[in-house]
């Protein structure tokens, strides 16, 4: 059975333009490709995006996802960018990130921005096994633990520690202090690390010293009442002399 040429030219351009639609997805409104600095690069930058768009290139090194309206990263959201190299998640309203946000990423995300969102914790997970360096501030943070082990995995961009403030769902001493300096001077992690350790020695240390207290003030009221008692004088009891032997006999003549 032979079909005509017209008929299988039709079929092919048919073919064609399929398998042309399932590979190829346009990119959302107000994202495009480029090449920057010889990388390839993907920006989505105030695109008015309220989640991660689908349809980013495989290939793509740079990724700008900045000034939209993101509110959360899901689970493996950027999996499938196996050579992504920069990721700017900045000014955008992120409240919260899954713990495996960049999973995918470990052996080749080198810079990540999550300055100007609505991060107030992040799970110390998403950030396992990445060696980034990371901008953290201007977020309302907790000041919580899980930030001190972000900091304990990640570098942060060169001047933007400072900017990292305890915002107001923090509690009310640390609220509008640097984060950076407070964990210097404290452990926020209750366990690990020494925290839990840390709590104890220092209830063991308190409780020590005020039974030393107690001792040295009773001590030091004993000594001075004892002092008082040593400054008072001494009842003698009276002494009888004896009577001579001459006064007894001049006595027994007289009688």
């Amino acid at each position: 059975m032979f079909f005509p040429a017209a008929y299988l030219l039709s079929l092919l351009l048919v073919m064609g333009t399929r398998d042309t639609v399932l590979s190829t997805q346009a990119p959302p409104r107000g994202c495009y490709m480029a090449e920057e600095a010889g990388e390839r690069t993907f920006r989505c930058s105030q695109a008015g995006l309220s989640t991660v768009p689908p349809g980013i290139p495989n290939n793509t090194r740079k990724l700008y996802l900045d000034a939209n309206q993101l509110a959360s990263v899901p689970a493996g959201a950027f999996r499938h960018l196996s050579i992504l190299e920069e990721l700017d998640l900045s000014h955008n309203v992120l409240a919260h990130l899954s713990g495996a946000a960049f999973q995918g990423l470990a052996g080749t995300l080198r810079h990540l921005d999550l300055s100007a969102n609505r991060l107030a914790s992040v799970p110390a997970e998403a950030f396992v096994g990445l060696q980034i360096q990371v901008n953290l501030s201007a977020n309302p943070w907790h000041c919580d633990c899980a930030l001190q082990e972000v900091l304990r995995q990640v570098r942060l961009a060169p001047g933007t520690g400072t900017g990292i403030v305890c915002g107001s769902g923090a509690r009310p001493d640390l609220v509008g202090q640097e984060f950076l300096l407070l964990a210097r001077e404290e452990e926020l992690c209750g366990t690990g690390h020494g925290g839990a350790q840390r709590s104890t020695d220092v209830a063991l240390l308190v409780t020590m010293g005020g039974w030393l207290a107690l001792v040295v003030a009773y001590l030091a009221h004993y000594m001075w009442q004892n002092r008082d008692e040593s400054r008072r004088p001494l009842k003698r009891a009276p002494v009888l002399l004896p009577v001579r032997s001459e006064d007894s006999s001049t006595l027994s003549t007289v009688l």
